[in-house]
C-alpha cells in the first residue's frame, strides 16, 4: 500500500514547485512563503507565487527597467505608488508574459490584487515596508456571473439526459463508441453518479480512494478544502453503480498494488486526474446541453439547486457542500434566491378575498 495519500503527494508537489519559483523571485520572497507558512495550503502559496512572478516582471518591464527580477529589493517594493500598482492592474488587461500573450478577466485581477495585498501586508506588519499601498487599491467590480447547470423540471430533466448519455452513449461519434468497455461505462456511470448525488468537488472525487468507501453505513470519506476530513452519505441509487464499477475493476483489470485510487483510467490503470475528468463531463455534457458549458462545478451547482429544492433548507445545503459562509451559498446557487422570491410572490393581498 502507499504511504502517501492524493492529497499528500499534491501538497509535497506543490512545495517543490514554489521552491522552483522562488528561485526566480527576489530573495525576500523566501522569507514571505515561511511567515505565511502556517496560516494558508500549499495551494494557495503556490498561486501566490504565480501571481507575484507576474507582479515582478511587470515592474521590471515598466517600472524599474534596468533591473532585474532577482535584484529587486522590498526598498524597491517600498518606492511604489498606488498609481504603480493601478498600473499593474490594468496591465493585466494584456500582457506577455515567457513570451505568451496573456488577458486576466476581472475576477483574475481581484485574484492578483489580492495577493499583492497578502504580501504588502505581511511586510508591513513586520515593519519592512513603510506603508501598506496595495490596500487602499479598490477590488475591480465584479460583474455578476450567469449561474450555468443542468435543469430539471416538470417539461425537462437534462440531470436524467446526462446520466442516460453516459449510460448508453447514444450521441458519441462511432470511434468514440468503439473505445467503450464494460469498465470504462461502469466508471463513468458511478462517477457521475457521484458528481451529481452528492456534490463533491473535482479534488473530492480525484483523491477518493477504494477504502474510504463504506457501502454498510454508505458512507465516504473525503478531504475538503483546507484539509479537513469529513464523512459524507448517499443514496442505494449511487451505492449501486459503485458496487458494480468496482466489482468489473477488480475481476477485470490488473492493478498495481500500490494504486489505492476508487477512478482509474483506462489508458495506465492509474489515478483519474482532474483533466481526465473534467474531459469526460466537457465530452458527455455537450451532447446533451450544447449551449451550456457543464463543468464538474456546475455537477456540484446543479446538485446544490436540487437538494435547496428538496430540503428548503439553506444551512444544510451550506453543510452538505462544505461551504463555511451561507452567503458563499446563495452566491453560487442562483435558484435558491428565485425560489425564495417565487415563494413570497401572493403573501401580501391587496384585496380581501371576500
Amino acid at each position: 500500500m502507499s504511504n502517501k495519500s492524493y492529497f499528500e503527494d499534491r501538497n509535497i508537489n506543490a512545495i517543490k514547485r514554489i521552491e522552483q519559483i522562488e528561485e526566480d523571485l527576489p530573495v525576500f520572497c523566501c522569507e514571505y512563503f515561511l511567515g505565511i507558512e502556517n496560516t494558508t495550503s500549499s495551494l494557495t502559496r503556490l498561486n501566490y507565487a504565480y501571481d507575484l512572478r507576474i507582479f515582478f516582471d511587470f515592474l521590471t518591464k515598466k517600472i524599474y527597467k534596468n533591473k532585474i527580477i532577482s535584484e529587486l529589493t522590498l526598498l524597491d517594493i517600498d518606492k511604489l505608488d498606488m498609481t504603480a500598482i493601478e498600473m499593474f492592474i490594468s496591465y493585466l488587461s494584456s500582457y506577455t508574459f515567457k513570451n505568451k500573450k496573456e488577458i486576466c478577466n476581472e475576477r483574475a485581477k481581484a485574484r492578483k490584487l489580492s495577493t499583492i495585498r497578502s504580501f504588502y501586508k505581511y511586510f508591513f506588519n513586520k515593519g519592512k515596508l513603510t506603508a501598506n499601498t496595495a490596500a487602499k487599491i479598490p477590488t475591480p467590480k465584479l460583474h455578476e456571473k450567469e449561474i450555468v447547470r443542468l435543469e430539471a423540471n416538470d417539461k425537462i430533466n437534462e440531470i436524467v439526459d446526462l446520466l442516460n448519455e453516459v449510460e448508453y452513449g447514444d450521441g458519441l461519434s462511432n470511434r468514440q463508441k468503439k473505445l467503450r468497455t464494460s469498465i470504462i461505462i461502469a466508471r463513468d456511470i458511478a462517477l457521475f453518479t457521484l458528481f451529481l448525488g452528492t456534490g463533491i468537488r473535482i479534488s473530492e472525487l480525484v483523491g477518493l480512494n477504494e477504502n474510504d468507501i463504506d457501502f454498510k453505513t454508505n458512507s465516504f470519506k473525503i478531504t475538503r478544502k483546507g484539509g479537513n476530513q469529513t464523512l459524507l452519505y448517499f443514496s442505494n441509487e449511487i451505492a449501486i453503480p459503485l458496487k458494480e464499477y468496482i466489482s468489473l475493476k477488480k475481476n477485470n483489470i490488473h492493478i498495481d498494488e500500490n494504486e489505492e485510487a476508487l477512478f482509474l483510467s483506462s489508458i495506465n490503470n492509474k489515478r483519474l486526474s482532474t483533466r481526465a475528468i473534467q474531459e469526460l463531463v466537457k465530452k458527455y455534457a455537450r451532447i446533451v446541453t450544447p449551449l451550456k458549458k457543464i463543468t464538474p462545478h456546475k455537477l456540484r451547482s446543479t446538485y446544490g439547486t436540487q437538494l435547496y429544492r428538496a430540503t428548503g433548507d439553506i444551512y444544510y445545503v451550506a453543510d452538505v457542500l462544505g461551504h463555511k459562509d451561507v452567503n458563499t451559498t446563495k452566491k453560487h446557487y442562483a435558484a435558491i434566491s428565485d425560489d425564495l422570491r417565487k415563494s413570497l410572490a401572493g403573501k401580501v393581498k391587496l384585496r380581501d378575498d371576500n
